[in-house]
């Protein structure tokens, strides 16, 4: 989650905006927000869906290999049996870095069709989410964070505290798990992993409730025109998809059925 530079995409026009205008333009940008994440999300659903459709069979008799309870076919062989895997688990990681770098001069409309490219391409990612655990705990848990999620999004809307304090030390700690987890590769530890599922969960609910306050401040104070509002309403949008993604995955870890 990096620092958003709050006038970046500022029209300039220097209008005066009345509570009206600016209660009904800040309704239609977070609306515009959660369209976004929510396509994004429905997205990369369907995506991960078709992907375990195409790599896993019922059948033994068709499949070339076991990976764990799932039998996979050629396909599923060659997507999470080779280094082709790796490709497709570092794809997202380089579409982030895309935005990162190239947002600021895209329009809304390509800021926008990247952010779904970009989700479809979680999708394939996170499809082994589907080899790894059961698909009824998934879509339990996929509804669990989608309460969670939703609660502490409207708190970090509506609350007068200012989170702003806590942002540094959440993202502090996004750093902290990205070293924990790399580290963990090589002890393999289910304590140390139970720890960082944890934190994990904890650390993206904060982002969620701190992400949404910070992009109602941007509105307010960015005076934005038409399509700098559209683009940043994408980038909020790729914001709470990532805080969503990760606290998903880590709520997984930890009460996820796995097959067997």
């Amino acid at each position: 989650m990096q620092p958003y530079e709050q006038n970046q995409y500022a029209s300039g026009t220097g209008f005066a905006r009345t509570a009206a205008q600016v209660d009904q333009g800040l309704r239609a940008f977070m609306l515009g927000v959660y369209n976004n994440m929510v396509l994004g999300l429905a997205i990369s659903a369907l995506v991960a869906l078709g992907v375990n459709k195409l790599a896993t069979t019922t059948d033994p008799a068709q499949a070339v290999v076991r990976m764990g309870g799932v039998y996979l076919t050629e396909f599923g062989r060659t997507l999470y049996g080779t280094p082709l895997m790796w490709v497709v688990a570092l794809a997202p990681l380089a579409f982030i870095f895309f935005f990162s770098f190239r947002m600021d001069k895209m329009s809304a409309a390509a800021a926008r069709t990247t952010f779904f490219a970009f989700a479809a391409v979680m999708g394939a990612s996170l499809s082994t989410l589907l080899i790894r655990y059961t698909g009824a705990s998934v879509v339990q848990v996929f509804f669990i964070t989608a309460a969670a999620f939703g609660s502490l999004s409207l708190w970090g809307y509506t609350t007068n505290r200012s989170l702003s304090g806590i942002g540094s030390f959440l993202i502090m700690g996004v750093v902290g798990l990205i070293i924990a987890s790399l580290v963990n590769i090589f002890l393999v530890s289910s304590m140390l992993q139970f720890a960082i599922s944890v934190i994990g969960v904890l650390i993206f609910a904060g982002l969620t409730a701190y992400d949404t306050q910070k992009l109602k401040e941007m509105y307010l104070y960015g005076n934005f025109d038409t399509e700098a509002a559209a683009k940043v309403s994408v980038y909020g949008a790729l914001q709470l998809y990532l805080d969503f993604i990760n606290m998903f995955q880590f709520l997984l870890a930890l009460v996820g059925n796995r097959n067997e």
